[in-house]
């Protein structure tokens, strides 16, 4: 059992900066993967950035320059810093994870419940 939660959403004026994090805990023996997506109103789920257990990241162009991606290998955590928020950055946001169990076998994805991000004046 493994369970991915959330914190750090909420509202926020344009040009503004929010944190976001989400923690892993349950039956990990490894993390590989972890990352955000986010989802608009009406829109697709799209990647906003993901980052490996050695710390290669990669991120949607949209993002880039704005927001960053961090994680914490001994806390199972992931963070997304994200500053000069824009009203087209107005998403639900969602964690996820890449696991192997401590009982071994291929790694599951898991997900975190989700965080509203809102980006108004």
């Amino acid at each position: 059992q493994v369970q991915l939660v959330e914190s750090g959403g909420g509202l926020v004026q344009p040009g503004g900066s929010l944190r976001l994090s989400c923690a892993a805990s349950g039956s990990i023996f490894t993390i590989n993967d972890m990352g955000w997506y986010r989802q608009a109103p009406g829109k697709q789920r799209e990647l906003v950035a993901r980052i490996t257990w050695g710390g290669s990241t990669n991120s949607a162009d949209s993002v880039k320059g704005r927001f960053t991606i961090a994680r914490d290998n001994a806390k199972n955590t992931v963070y997304l810093q994200m500053n000069s928020l824009k009203p087209e950055d107005t998403a639900v946001y969602l964690c996820y994870a890449s696991i192997v169990h401590s009982g071994g076998g291929f790694p599951t994805d898991y997900w975190g419940q989700g965080t509203q991000v809102t980006v108004s004046s």
